[in-house]
């Protein structure tokens, strides 16, 4: 068989079904081989950040790659600002990326670059295929080096794609995630049992509900705070899921928040820093000596770790009472950011994902969402703008039988709004709500936070989004999905409840 199909074959044999794909001429061979394969899944994206995008969103929900197929250099380049979001997200990617013949490398043509550069900060482990045969050996190793929760990057020449390239590669078994040593447990043991200022930051997979379930268990035996990262790639929330407490974005409220602790145990964790930094303003939100215990690393199994301190403290299972969703609001209310977190809370069903990137009106849309239903929130990992509505889309592939919800600021939802086409056309039951504030918000809070000066009015200019409109019914209609405008809460509320009983892709535009 020619590369292109070792390298499908290679893939599904390590359990990686789905290519995510902008293919270009370099790559045509392995558009050719998926009817040859029909395993397979191939899901065309019309911008290369919206398969990255989609990928990490389809690994976040399964905990299983994706492969990306991307058109050389460029094709990358356009890739690199959601590859850095699922980076961050630690999420498994399998990214091959065409290059040219090897016979075209020496001409330095038009789309010549150096692919190896354009990945390498965004990927643990960067490979350019050297010849055909070893097509199948070097797809199982970047499945391989995926599977701890990394991008890999296979570079594969265009004639190696079309030459004899043997059989496929070997099943490469996923790797256990290991356990922290028990000298670790004991020590962390001790510290609970001496109590204090304390607390537990979660990430990772310990975000997932059993290690909110085990972390819940420690503190009603011991006290200690549960906080979870702001930036986890998916936490369990909502129904009787165990609340936890959400790091502040701004640094004064987190510092305020966090100023009394003595102690922080890191669960997949590192210690927490701000977003940005500001004038005056230490970036560590930690208070100064505070001390950093760690319970499991980055790459550790964080929840078996907190059931394995649950049993050594002798912590007792603990039931958690179901948050109660509220009423939805009334037509009298404004429609703003908060009315609509009551909204999705009272009608979003069991089960749903939320997809939060509605930037400056996410912390009003925060506390609302936790009286929903059982669910799944997936923030912006990474900050790299663009991201949200690709995840909801790779999470809508992962979980065909779950509603997404994805939470979208208008100005950010134009990085990446090819993403709504590719719902149309894979009929995914995505509900997309547009927070249209129709402004660059979080930038007015941020020239005042940076000391940049009042707004005159060609920093005007460069915030507003009025001047033209953005026509986001008129936008995602011509892009095949359904759409509906609610300046009202009444008409929020309608339109929020016929997404929820139908399926298939829906937008509402929400005029804040």
């Amino acid at each position: 068989m020619n590369g292109a199909e070792c390298l499908l074959r290679t893939l599904l044999v390590n359990d990686v079904d789905l290519c995510l794909m902008n293919p270009g001429t370099s790559e045509m061979q392995f558009v050719s081989a998926l009817d040859r394969v029909p395993a397979m899944r191939g899901v065309l994206g019309l911008f290369e950040g919206v398969c990255s995008g989609a990928a990490d969103g389809y690994a976040r929900m399964t905990g299983k790659p994706a492969s990306v197929l991307l058109h050389l250099g460029p094709g990358l380049g356009y890739a690199l600002s959601n590859l850095h979001n699922a980076k961050k997200a630690r999420s498994p990617v399998v990214n091959i990326v065409g290059e040219h013949s090897t016979q075209h490398l020496a001409y330095d043509a038009p789309l010549s670059a150096d692919i190896e550069a354009f990945a390498r900060p965004v990927s643990a482990w960067v490979h350019t295929l050297r010849e055909a045969g070893q097509m199948g050996m070097s797809a199982a190793a970047a499945v391989e080096a995926a599977w701890p929760g990394n991008v890999s990057t296979l570079i594969v020449p265009a004639d190696y794609s079309w030459s004899e390239a043997g059989e496929p590669g070997a099943h490469r078994q996923r790797p256990a995630r290991a356990l922290p040593a028990p000298d670790v447990i004991l020590q962390i043991a001790e510290v609970l049992r001496k109590g204090g200022k304390l607390s537990i930051l979660l990430n990772g997979q310990a975000q997932h509900e059993r290690g909110l379930r085990a972390a819940h268990r420690l503190r009603a035996l011991t006290g200690v705070r549960i906080f979870a990262a702001r930036y986890g790639a998916r936490l369990s929330r909502g129904g009787n899921v165990p609340a936890v407490e959400r790091i502040p974005y701004f640094p004064e409220p987190a510092q305020a928040l966090l100023s009394e602790l003595e102690r922080m145990i890191l669960v997949e964790a590192k210690p927490p820093v701000s977003f940005f930094g500001y004038p005056n303003l230490r970036s560590t939100l930690a208070p100064p000596g505070c001390i950093f215990d760690v319970l499991a690393e980055e790459s550790q199994d964080g929840t078996a770790a907190l059931e394995w301190l649950c049993d050594e403290l002798g912590a007792p299972r603990v039931d958690v009472q179901a948050a109660q969703p509220g009423g939805v609001p009334t037509g009298s209310e404004p429609l703003t950011a908060a009315a609509i977190g009551r909204t999705v809370a009272a009608l979003a069903p069991e089960g749903a994902v939320f997809s939060d990137e509605a930037v400056s009106s996410s912390e009003q849309l925060w506390p609302h969402l936790a009286y929903a239903r059982q669910h799944d929130h997936l923030p912006n990992t990474g900050g790299s703008i663009g991201q949200g509505l690709p995840v909801a889309l790779g999470a809508a592939l992962a979980c065909p039988d779950r509603k997404v919800i994805s939470f979208e600021g208008d100005g950010s939802a134009m990085y990446t709004f090819q993403a709504l086409w590719t719902m149309a056309r894979e009929s995914l039951d995505v509900t997309v709500i547009i927070m249209a504030n129709r402004r660059y918000r979080i930038l007015d809070v941020e020239m005042t936070r940076t000391g940049s000066g009042p707004v005159g009015n060609q920093a005007e200019r460069m915030i507003d989004l009025k001047n033209p409109l953005l026509q986001w019914v008129d936008l995602a209609r011509g892009l095949g999905v359904p759409a509906t405008q609610a300046a009202t809460v009444e008409e929020f509320v309608a339109a929020f409840a016929q997404a929820m009983h139908e399926p298939g892709p829906k937008l509402i535009e929400a005029l804040l």
